[in-house]
């Protein structure tokens, strides 16, 4: 064979060999972005910190991320169809029949979400072990458009969202951002943004963000009891709409620091359909019944995130309502709050699961209201004059008409509690100087202040009372020297009943016993400043005074204590859920209210003296 013909077979033997190049080279390419991506996902995944579970179904925590291979082929799932709720499919579906899309069935565990008692848990422990290994799936996204930046997805499942709309399963999420276009890149360079998913919302946070814990390159996530929201830091969150979760979420210690094994999912979406068939399922992860609120979720493919990721980031808020760790039991306000959106959850899911008793138990609320409402006597009660035996509703209705008639008078009275929990409430919202202990003890001042207030608007709302009655001429500085005679035997008193009261309290069992001397020396402060009976005198006078009316008293304090309890929380609520009023105003609302309102209970009180003086007269005279 000649040279040039030498040299013919030799450059086609290389045009052959170099055919299939081009696939190797971009299957070497593909290997290689998707071992950056690993390392990626490797360097960034977070740490989790879960409220600590101490016992089985108890408070707590019970489920850490978890892996989704031992779903399928799980005899006690059922794959549902979309035509009606109870369509079965397949029992212990497999990963290629989810492949299939599907789209609107369902994967059915056993259990009802509706009453879920300890079933998910004692489930997920049959399913994963009482020990499962945490794990967590990373996936590198990008957005067509957008060239210059990725996101680094971390997707939790856990199986069950134990929140206020219940449901079988749940995925939640965070992201980082960074300014690159690729995950090599990426790996030379810092995130600029961290993304963490809350119920259907997310708040975000620069990566050198002060919110933003960090242990090393791993980000922290708290993770709330029971609806698994990712947040920032400990605290109590509080959510007025379906973007921040309705309702209240708990990251409140202690914890159980958890970091997951991590499992990434290749960036481009056919490679991740062979590695990971599930992510081509669309239906539900969860049963879907009746009620929508309380479906189970759709997987990480069918949010917007997974093929959008910065059209979603784009909606993210800065911030959400917190009250820290420490802060929460003393917040009437996020107290109510919590309870008013909690207990309303629990009556609606009961109704859901089963309408007939919760409709039973509202119609026997409303018949016994109107049997108190009939028996009380609520209209035709006059203020004057003022001890004159009146029913239970009548003195209600007595000391309102006093408030309207004369609510200058009383508006003044209440006037110092006002200011002092309106200064109570502006240093709590402020932020105090770094290690100023003056700051706390001006705080505790105003809160001194604020009782004080409280306990001169009981005594000078009574002494009012008997001065209008009177007809004698009423001012603060007559009120005031009448407040201010009485002060002996009124700390002599409050020493006397705080000593004998509080240890009952504290014992537990004789809680009882505390419970009736409450009630039967629940007309004391008019006592103490209308007759002028200090200490033991002064208990066993309000006893007397209790024992004829007892179902007036009753009344009165329930009265009281929704006055006084229950209307500034639920006013605070109503206002944080309508209107967007910073948190430190919305809770100074209770405060407030009850300061306003303070005077209405002492002239309930006050008239419930008058009845008992009334009816002590009435039996002398039949005597």
């Amino acid at each position: 064979m000649g040279g040039r013909a030498r040299a013919t077979l030799l450059a086609a033997t290389a045009v052959l060999l170099a055919v299939p190049a081009p696939a190797a080279a971009a299957a070497d390419e593909a290997a290689e972005g998707f071992a950056a991506e690993q390392q990626l996902a490797e360097a960034y995944a977070p740490v989790m910190r879960l409220v600590r579970q101490d016992e089985s179904c108890g408070p707590g925590e019970p489920y850490v991320p978890s892996d989704v291979d031992p779903l399928f082929d799980e005899p006690s799932i059922a794959l549902r169809g979309p035509w009606t709720d109870r369509d079965l499919v397949a029992v212990g579906p497999s990963a290629e029949e989810l492949a299939e899309g599907l789209e609107g069935y369902a994967l059915d565990q056993p259990g009802d979400p509706l009453k879920p008692g300890c079933t998910y848990e004692e489930w997920a422990d049959s399913v994963w072990g009482t020990d499962p290994i945490p794990t967590i799936y990373a996936h590198v996204a990008t957005q067509p458009g957008v060239e210059d930046r990725i996101a680094l997805q971390y997707f939790f499942f856990y199986p069950f969202n134990d929140y206020n709309n219940k449901h079988e399963a749940d995925w939640e999420r965070i992201q980082v951002e960074f300014p690159v276009g690729d995950a090599a890149a990426a790996l030379e360079t810092d995130p600029d943004l961290v993304l963490y998913s809350q119920h259907y919302g997310a708040e975000r946070a620069a990566w050198d963000d002060d919110k933003l814990e960090l242990d090393g390159t791993h980000p922290v996530v708290y993770v709330s009891a029971g609806s698994h929201a990712s947040q920032y830091d400990e605290g109590l969150y509080l959510g007025r709409s379906s973007t921040e979760g309705f309702g209240c979420d708990t990251t409140i210690g202690p914890h159980e620091e958890v970091r997951p094994e991590v499992r990434t999912i290749p960036g481009d979406l056919d490679a991740a359909a062979e590695s990971y068939p599930w992510t081509t399922y669309r239906g539900h992860w969860g049963e879907v019944g009746p009620q929508r609120f309380y479906e189970g979720p759709t997987g990480p493919n069918m949010k917007q995130a997974w093929r959008k990721p910065f059209t979603w980031s784009a909606k993210a808020r800065d911030h959400s309502f917190s009250l820290p760790g420490a802060e929460v039991a003393g917040n009437e306000a996020g107290v109510y709050f919590c309870t008013v959106v909690g207990t309303g959850s629990d009556v609606f899911r009961r109704f859901s699961a089963d309408p007939w008793p919760t409709l039973l138990v509202l119609l026997g609320a409303v018949l016994a209201l109107g049997w108190v409402v009939r028996r009380s006597g609520w209209a035709g009660a006059s203020p004057w004059p003022a001890v004159a035996h009146r029913r239970p509703g009548e003195v209600v209705a007595a000391a309102v008409r006093m408030l309207r008639r004369h609510w200058r008078v009383f508006l003044l009275v209440a006037a110092p509690a006002a200011l002092a929990s309106v200064a109570s409430s502006a240093l709590t919202a402020a932020t105090p100087p770094v290690s100023a202990w003056w700051w706390s003890a001006l705080s505790g001042l105003a809160v001194v202040a604020w009782a004080l207030s409280l306990a001169w608007a009981q005594l000078a709302s009574a002494e009012a009372v008997v001065d209008l009655d009177a007809s004698r001429p009423v001012s603060l500085r007559s009120l005031a020297g009448a407040v201010r005679s009485r002060v002996p035997a009124l700390l002599a008193t409050a020493a006397l009943w705080a000593v004998v009261l509080l240890p009952l309290l504290l014992t537990g069992v004789l809680s009882p016993v505390a419970l009736v001397l409450f009630v039967a020396w629940s007309l004391v402060l008019p006592v103490v400043q209308l007759e002028g009976l200090a200490g033991w005198r002064a208990l066993v006078r309000s006893g007397r005074l209790v024992r004829p009316q007892v179902l007036t008293v009753l009344v009165v304090l329930a009265v009281s204590a929704v006055l006084v309890s229950v209307l500034g929380g639920v006013l605070a609520a109503l206002v944080f859920i309508v209107a967007p009023a910073p948190w430190g105003v919305v809770s100074g609302i209770p405060q407030l209210v009850t300061a306003l309102v303070w005077p209405l209970t002492a002239l309930l009180t006050t008239y419930a003296w008058a009845n008992g003086v009334a009816l002590e007269r009435e039996a002398a005279t039949v005597r």
